[in-house]
């Protein structure tokens, strides 16, 4: 394949999926109210062929859109409910002994756990003791299993989605920040408006019962997530993503708002998923190259989970997210 037959192709990839997004979104749109924002976070994400962490409070359909996501996207949907007891063979899946009805010999059968799924959504993550969250983070990590010797690939795309409770505190096991650093997105997810929360409730108290399509599929996905990592990048983008990552650090270089609230900054895995996230977004919207903004409107969802604050931000009443719109505000293009 030529070059200039690769850039025909991919044009009318990038034209096909700016359609796509606007179909997803309609679908999506049939059973949840609102939230077009953290919906289209998903999207990147996916795309992007990172993972994302969600945080919201309990009934705020968290799992809702991530079922209905998958079955518009014709994606295969698991969900783990992470307790105290959970194992990481539940996880992952075991061996068994099953024995031939006809020569009786014993032989180790390997089970498949939930996370043999394109989206796996792992609710209240940090309900569950350290051992059992890596086997799941390993599982992001090398897209494999390996149990009994053997090493068993999991289906692409493989996306997992888990979720936190920020209300409850009492008997969690928080995730570490270098275990929060593999999520590519912390999404926030917020209370409907008044006017929201009217169809929310009129809708789900009625008998209607929406009719979904299917927009895209698992092999458009992959394709997809190909295409994206042949975006190019200009060098200003690519140096404004870099720049914004590095000023999050507390040198004698960053601000000095950064240098009273941080303890720690991003590492260079944001500096990726800035770029990564900005790309996504800006083919997405139909355009063939990244720009600024789009990485300015990234920065949020890849940037909050991985500044590590202060006792100063903590008596100051100042969270990581605003640090970030502080940051994205202040640093020029």
């Amino acid at each position: 394949m030529t070059n200039e037959t690769r850039a025909g192709g991919d044009l009318a990839a990038v034209e096909a999926l700016a359609g796509a997004r606007d179909r997803i979104l309609a679908e999506i749109r049939k059973v949840i109210v609102g939230q077009d924002a953290v919906i289209e976070e998903l999207l990147i994400s996916i795309l992007a062929n990172g993972h994302c962490l969600l945080i919201g409070v309990p009934g705020l359909a968290k799992t809702l859109m991530v079922s209905t996501l998958a079955g518009v996207l014709d994606l295969s949907f698991k969900r783990i409910q992470f307790t105290p007891d959970l194992m990481p063979s539940d996880i992952t899946g075991t061996d068994i002994i099953e024995e031939d009805p006809g020569t009786h010999a014993r032989n180790f059968k390997f089970i498949r756990g939930p996370v043999f799924a394109n989206v796996v959504l792992a609710d209240e993550i940090n309900r569950t003791p350290p051992k059992t969250q890596a086997a799941l983070l390993q599982a992001m990590q090398e897209k494999q299993v390996t149990t009994g010797g053997n090493t068993y690939p999991l289906e692409l795309p493989f996306f997992v989605l888990a979720t936190q409770n920020p209300i409850e505190l009492e008997g969690t096991y928080p995730l570490p920040e270098a275990q929060l650093d593999r999520f590519m997105f912390s999404i926030h997810v917020g209370y409907p408006s008044a006017a929201e929360e009217k169809e929310i409730v009129e809708s789900t108290t009625s008998a209607y019962v929406p009719d979904l399509e299917k927009v895209l599929s698992g092999s458009d996905i992959i394709e997809l997530q190909t295409l994206i990592r042949r975006v190019p990048v200009p060098d200003h983008v690519l140096d404004y993503a870099v720049k914004l990552a590095r000023s999050t650090r507390p040198t004698d270089d960053s601000p000095e708002f950064i240098r009273d609230w941080v303890s720690w900054g991003a590492g260079p895995r944001a500096s990726q998923y800035l770029v990564l996230g900005a790309k996504t977004r800006a083919i997405l919207r139909g355009k063939l190259a990244p720009e600024t903004e789009d990485v300015r409107a990234v920065a949020g969802p890849v940037l909050r989970h991985r500044i590590v604050t202060n006792f100063n931000a903590e008596a100051d009443g100042v969270s990581s997210q605003q640090i970030v719109d502080r940051l994205v505000e202040n640093t020029g293009s």
